[in-house]
C-alpha cells in the first residue's frame, strides 16, 4: 500500500478528518463543534520545573531555513489544490476531495474565525505526518503531554476580505483559499497533563521546526515562518511533474 495511504488512513484512525467530508452546504461553512476530549483547551503551560528538551539544528534560525515566499506557496496551491471558494455555489462545486480536519490526540483545531476546518486529503496527511512525527519525537526524548494547535485552514473569498479587515498584513491571495495550507503555532502549544514532564515553549516551538524541517527537505511541503501571527504557514507540495511541466 502507497506510504500516503497508509499516513491517510491512520489519520483517520485516530479521528483527525473524516475521509468523506460533510456534503451540506449550510455545514460546510458553519463553525464546526466537536464533543470529543480532544478538544480540550487543555492546562495553564507550567512555568517552572521544566526540562530542557535535547534538540537537533535544523541548518539555522527558524526564519532563515523557513522562508518560502507567498509566490512560491501560490504556485503549489493552485497546482495541488482545489479552485478558490468565492460564494455558496463555489462551495457547492469546488469542494470535493476535501477533510474534514478535527481535533484529536496530535493537534488541537483552534476555534477558527476567518477560516474553516477542511483540507484537500494530501493537506491533511501532512498535517497529521507532522504532528505525529512531533509527538514520537517529544516521547523519545523523555515525553510530555504537549499538542500543537492548527490556526487557520481553508478560507474563501469572504473570509480573506474580512481578515484582512483585521489584519492589514494578511495577503488579498491566499493559499489558504485552496485548502492545501494551514498554519500551526509554534508560540502556544495544549497541554493536556501537567503532571507529565514538563518542557518550555521554546523548546517546544524548535523540536515542531525540526519536524517541520525534515519533512520540508523531504519536498513534502513549502513553510512561511510568520513572526507576528506566531505560526508556521505550511503548504502541501504539489506532485513534481505538474510543476515541471510548464
Amino acid at each position: 500500500m502507497p506510504l500516503m495511504a497508509t499516513a491517510a488512513m491512520a489519520a483517520v484512525a485516530t479521528g483527525c478528518y473524516d475521509s468523506t467530508p460533510d456534503s451540506d452546504l449550510a455545514v460546510l461553512l458553519q463553525p464546526q463543534t466537536s464533543s470529543t476530549v480532544w478538544d480540550s483547551r487543555g492546562y495553564p503551560a507550567p512555568d517552572n520545573g521544566c526540562r530542557r528538551l535535547p534538540l537537533r539544528p535544523i541548518g539555522g534560525s527558524l526564519a532563515s531555513v523557513f522562508s518560502d515566499l507567498n509566490g512560491v506557496h501560490m504556485e503549489h496551491a493552485r497546482r495541488a489544490g482545489i479552485k478558490p471558494i468565492e460564494n455558496s455555489r463555489d462551495a457547492w462545486l469546488n469542494t470535493s476531495g476535501m477533510v474534514h480536519v478535527r481535533s484529536c490526540d496530535l493537534f488541537l483545531v483552534d476555534r477558527l474565525t476567518h477560516s474553516y476546518p477542511y483540507l484537500t486529503e494530501e493537506a491533511a496527511t501532512l498535517l497529521h505526518d507532522i504532528c505525529r512525527g512531533f509527538a514520537d519525537s517529544l516521547a523519545s526524548r523523555g515525553g510530555g503531554a504537549y499538542r500543537p494547535k492548527v490556526t487557520s485552514m481553508l478560507r474563501t473569498g469572504s473570509s480573506v476580505r474580512s481578515l484582512r479587515r483585521v489584519n492589514r498584513n494578511a495577503s488579498s491571495e491566499s493559499a489558504h483559499s485552496y485548502g492545501t495550507t494551514f498554519d500551526l503555532s509554534y508560540s502556544k502549544f495544549i497541554c493536556d497533563d501537567t503532571t507529565a514532564t514538563k518542557r518550555t515553549f521554546e523548546d517546544l516551538k524548535n523540536l515542531l521546526g525540526e519536524i517541520v524541517a525534515g519533512l520540508r527537505a523531504q519536498g513534502r511541503c513549502v513553510v512561511k515562518h510568520e513572526r507576528r501571527q506566531g505560526c508556521f504557514h505550511i503548504t502541501v507540495c504539489a506532485p513534481t511533474d505538474s510543476l515541471t511541466s510548464l
